[in-house]
């Protein structure tokens, strides 16, 4: 098999076969990077985010930290399989039906925290570049390695794709099963989120409307938090986290236990989100007081 010469970047991106190995050797120990997390107090997004010169304004900084992630799993789905395949694979069925609904699942899925999410947010915090820095380097890496895997360096026939999974067809459908599960989950506790700064909103302008204020339909309130309580927000502060690593476990059951680059999504993950996670329970304790947060665990019930 040829490797990859050309591209955006020759034999990086997309990478050759000894560079994917190697971005796979590094992206292993992302873990223990993230997990400097639970010695900073700091993180500059989102309702601990504060006034910097260094911020990007929310929507924008939120669209193109995420973005290149799902764009560089399409990139390399289109350039790398003519480089590492052989042209009779090519010229007859091209790659699996799994290799693009997998594909197709990581797309859904940034789609929406890409492109529609900001913009379905009432307001958004500022991001500050370092941030967005560390957020569009996890995208690059995490779109080279699942889009690498599935564009030529994992199965690229039914046969391979049998060795792959050990549960075989079965194991495939229920990882689409609880990917889904997770991704409705994802949609319904976010907008749960959102239905907050929704009704502070509304009733900012009906005071408005009350007073006589000429502009009350404009009203926009930012930065109003409350305690959830629907859904999994009863037993957790944080289950948007939780369900989406349901989501990429999904994920990683369609692949195969086997596929390193979806493991390694996964345990990146949570390794990146857990500490944010356990440090906002405490944040809403400092704000709302432990007897209003208390049934309440961070993320992982009975864990964390």
């Amino acid at each position: 098999m040829a490797t990859s010469t050309t591209g955006l970047i020759p034999n990086w991106y997309p990478p050759s076969r000894d560079n994917y190995e190697l971005i796979l050797s590094i992206w292993k120990w992302m873990p223990v990077f993230a997990s400097l997390q639970w010695l900073i107090s700091w993180y500059g997004m989102g309702k601990t985010s504060v006034t910097s010169r260094f911020n990007l304004p929310g929507r924008i900084g939120w669209l193109t930290m995420e973005a290149p992630g799902f764009l560089t799993l399409l990139y390399t789905l289109r350039t790398l399989p003519a480089q590492v395949l052989p042209s009779s694979l090519l010229q007859t069925d091209g790659l699996p039906y799994q290799n693009k609904i997998l594909a197709f699942l990581f797309v859904l899925h940034y789609a929406y925290r890409a492109l529609l999410f900001p913009f379905l947010q009432p307001s958004m915090s500022p991001l500050h570049i370092f941030i967005w820095l560390f957020g569009v380097s996890f995208q690059v890496t995490n779109g080279l390695a699942i889009g690498s895997w599935l564009g030529g360096y994992g199965p690229v026939t039914q046969a391979d794709w049998r060795a792959q999974l050990s549960g075989g067809t079965l194991q495939f459908a229920a990882g689409l099963a609880v990917f889904y599960l997770g991704l409705a989950a994802n949609y319904y506790h976010d907008d749960e989120l959102r239905e907050i700064r929704r009704r502070a909103a509304r009733r900012a302008r009906e005071a408005a409307e009350k007073d006589g204020k000429a502009n009350a339909k404009a009203v926009v309130v930012d930065k109003h938090y409350e305690i959830p309580q629907a859904g999994l927000f009863k037993v957790m502060l944080y289950p948007h986290y939780f369900v989406e690593w349901v989501e990429w476990f999904g994920f990683w059951m369609a692949a195969g236990w086997g596929c390193l680059p979806a493991r390694c999504f996964l345990f990146n993950e949570i390794a990146a989100m857990l500490p944010r996670a356990v440090k906002g329970r405490k944040w809403y304790v400092d704000k709302f007081g432990e007897d209003k947060v208390r049934g309440r665990w961070a993320v992982i019930p009975g864990v964390w």
